[in-house]
């Protein structure tokens, strides 16, 4: 066998090819690394295809490699049965938390930049202006209510109740103080909750969050709402104190039924300021927070009394308050609040608010307005009114009651507009215009005086017809002839008729609007009666001139306007009112009147020690009746009735109105020092000129008796007259023919003529 040399060595000739031709290679073997015997071992095999046969394997490395996989294996099933394998799966699984987290970084970086790059520009972000609070003022000072967008004034951190800010940290937000303006053990603890209750039940959101949210963002829930709620609560973090984020929270968060702030919320349901809320109200307050409109207590005290035990419980947990000072507030009655705002006073807060804008234009600052309004006056009309209602106005079908009451000045003092503020806020008093019935009387008589009839003026209670209407006396009887003052007192139908046809009641109208009526009223006989609707306010103050002297008494209940830090943008000017009544009038009606309670049909108002006047009122079916009167301190008038008009059961002004009148003016005038009225003392009483006269001299004022214009078939609600013994009825309107009365101008009975007298008025007034 022949030999060839290689590279390597000496490869035998005879293994230079295989079968195929191709050549093939040794496998090198040895473990002297001296290049060593070149053999080929008969087990190896040439592989199909040219494959290089395997190498030999030294039997030294093969056993030192073998021994190292026997140690290895050993290790790791030793490892693998001893929980090695857990280990590694803990560093698998902390490499790709790792990596997650970074990637989830990266989205979350990549989102706040999106939504961020959304919002306005941070150098232009500024805390929203509170919506402006109109504080209204009795006239000493006290609160009578708070209006506008929030219902309360914003109060300072440090002026609140300390029991609030305690308690809304402890059940919204514990670690306030300490967190960046988001707390994510706060959100942690939120979610974990949420996921093991499968539904939402706790919020993550701290207080700087819920601010951020009311002040500039929509309450939907998005992403991108609650990306920017952050960003803002990291603004709001970096430019205010922890203080002042706290008081903007409180002064504007809602607390349910329409009361935005902690003192709209505690005069809302305590009626008192957040000055002086106490534990258990504070601790109420914070619960409302949750669901304001679901715990309200206007809505479920139940609910929110529960809620605010839960409150407490957080509030001792965080070190508030005591188990002792707990145990207090927990043993409190649940409060229950009315469904809205309650009390009279706020039907002059909204009689306020119509007027402010007349006067000072839009309401764009915080306001403090000063009323004329006493608050004891107020809270005593109320409960006259509220007493009567309940005692007598169930069986007597009357449910509803108005008052106001006005000084000589037109200074509106009290006003009630209805029985129960929270159920209707309709103002009766300033608003609802109803028939004043015979109430209107006393306008027909001062124009009478007026023309040179005298109190003790005398005319023949008879039939009487004007045109197709022919008026009666309550008890339809007739006296024969009266003085004006006995008919005045008594409320006779036929002698006011007769003395609307002498004076024109174009110049009865032209008296009343002189003296402070405001609202149209037709020219025609028929307001002999008081048929023309006016308020009772307008009424009211049309009687003032009679006890202040004779000056107009204009109506109002603004004072001044200010701002909050005192500019004065309004003042009143009624503090200089014009004469409108010769003072000679006003004696001789203040005479007359005063017989109404003396001896006519308002004997139930008569006043202990106090001179007093005034007019009984009933119209058609009993459908109103009224009182208004005075003294030398204040003009109050009151009615009673249905808002929608049903009869009442023989209710008249003598009656009901006059019991209520009675004990409002007996409280408004306790303690002070009774005076007459003007012109009632050494006062002798002034006759007509000439006797009696004949039916044709009566002056016909141009009217014509055929004309329905003037004289209406039947004007549309009569007024009920009472009678000698207080009691009223509705005048019955009878055809002409059956009553079988004369037409004007013919004369109704006998009449007695005068001559005109010329009055201080008259030389004022160019009369």
């Amino acid at each position: 066998m022949g030999t060839r040399s290689g590279p390597k060595g000496i490869f035998p000739s005879g293994m230079a090819s295989g079968k195929s031709g191709q050549r093939i290679e040794p496998s090198f073997g040895g473990n002297d690394g001296d290049g060593g015997d070149l053999r080929v071992d008969a087990s190896d095999r040439v592989a199909g295809g040219g494959s290089k046969p395997r190498r030999a394997k030294s039997p030294e490395r093969g056993a030192k490699r073998e021994k190292r996989g026997r140690r290895a294996g050993g290790r790791g099933s030793g490892r693998s049965g001893s929980g090695g394998g857990f280990f590694g799966l803990v560093r698998r699984l902390a490499y790709w938390c790792v990596v997650l987290g970074i990637w989830g970084a990266i989205g979350v970086g990549g989102l706040v930049l999106y939504y961020g790059a959304r919002m306005p520009s941070a150098t232009s972000w500024s805390i929203p202006e509170r919506p402006p609070n109109v504080k209204i003022l009795a006239a000493n000072g006290d609160i009578i209510a708070n209006r506008g967008a929030t219902g309360g004034e914003a109060v300072a951190l440090e002026d609140m109740s300390p029991y609030i800010p305690q308690a809304v940290i402890a059940i919204e937000d514990r670690r306030f103080y300490s967190h960046f303006g988001v707390d994510p053990l706060g959100l942690a603890r939120a979610m974990l909750t949420n996921v093991m209750s499968g539904r939402m039940v706790q919020g993550g959101s701290t207080l700087t969050q819920q601010l951020a949210k009311n002040l500039f963002l929509s309450p939907e829930r998005t992403l991108e709402r609650k990306v920017q709620e952050v960003l803002l609560a990291f603004w709001l973090e970096q430019k205010y104190t922890k203080d002042q984020i706290l008081a903007m929270y409180l002064n504007r968060v809602f607390f349910g039924s329409n009361a935005y702030g902690v003192e709209a919320a505690s005069r809302r349901y305590f009626n008192k300021s957040a000055r002086d809320v106490n534990l258990g109200e504070a601790a109420l307050l914070a619960g409302l927070l949750k669901a304001p409109s679901r715990l309200s207590p206007a809505r479920d005290p139940e609910a929110a009394e529960e809620r605010a035990q839960l409150v407490l419980g957080a509030m001792r947990e965080e070190g508030f308050i005591s188990d002792s000072e707990i145990k207090t507030a927990m043993s409190q009655a649940p409060t229950r609040a009315k469904s809205f705002w309650s009390g009279a006073e706020h039907y002059v807060a909204d009689m306020v608010m119509d007027q402010v804008p007349g006067m000072i234009g839009e309401v764009t600052q915080d306001l403090v307005i000063d009323t004329t309004i006493d608050l004891t006056l107020e809270k005593k009309a109320e409960e006259v009114l509220a007493e009567r209602l309940e005692t007598e106005g169930g069986k007597l079908n009357a449910s509803q009651a108005a008052l106001v009451s006005i000084d000589g000045t037109g200074a509106i003092r009290a006003l009630v507009g209805g029985r129960d503020y929270a159920e209707s806020q309709f103002d009766r008093a300033s608003k609802a215009k109803r028939q004043p019935g015979s109430a209107f009387k006393p306008f027909v008589y001062a124009a009478a005086l007026e023309i040179g009839r005298t109190p003790m003026s005398v005319r023949n209670d008879a039939p009487v017809r004007i045109g197709n209407w022919t008026p009666e006396n309550y008890d339809q009887k007739y006296r024969g002839e009266v003085t004006l003052a006995d008919a005045l007192a008594n409320s006779l139908n036929t002698i006011a008729a007769q003395l609307v046809m002498e004076v024109g009641p174009q110049n009865v109208v032209k008296l009343a609007h002189r003296l402070g009526i405001d609202s149209d009223m037709q020219a025609n006989a028929s307001i002999a009666l008081g048929t023309s609707e006016v308020t009772l306010v307008e009424l009211t103050s049309s009687y003032a001139p009679f006890m202040n002297g004779g000056f107009k008494a204009t109506p109002h209940v603004i004072r001044r306007i200010s701002t909050a830090d005192g500019t004065v943008l309004y003042e009143n000017t009624y503090d200089n009112p014009p004469r409108v009544l010769d003072p000679a009038i006003v004696s001789e009606m203040n005479r007359m009147m005063v017989r109404v309670l003396t001896d006519g049909t308002g004997k139930n108002a008569r006043l202990p020690g106090w001179e007093a006047a005034g007019k009984t009122g009933t119209t058609q079916s009993f459908r109103d009746a009224l009182f208004v009167g005075y003294t030398s301190n204040l003009a109050t008038g009151i009615w009673f009735g249905n808002d929608d008009g049903k009869f009442m059961k023989k209710v008249t002004g003598g009656g009901l109105p006059a019991r209520a009148w009675h004990d409002f003016m007996v409280a408004a005038h306790e303690g002070l020092s009774p005076s007459p009225l003007f012109g009632t003392t050494g006062v002798q009483p002034v006759f007509d000129e000439g006797g009696i006269a004949a039916a044709g001299e009566m002056p016909a004022d141009g009217f014509d008796a055929g004309s329905p214009d003037v004289f209406p078939e039947r004007p549309a609600g009569m007024d009920g007259v009472e009678s000698m013994d207080g009691m009223a009825a509705v005048d019955q309107v009878r055809p002409a023919e059956q009553a079988g009365g004369p037409i004007p101008p013919a004369g109704v009975g006998e009449t007695t003529g005068g001559t005109r007298r010329t009055t201080l008025f008259d030389l004022l007034t160019g009369g």
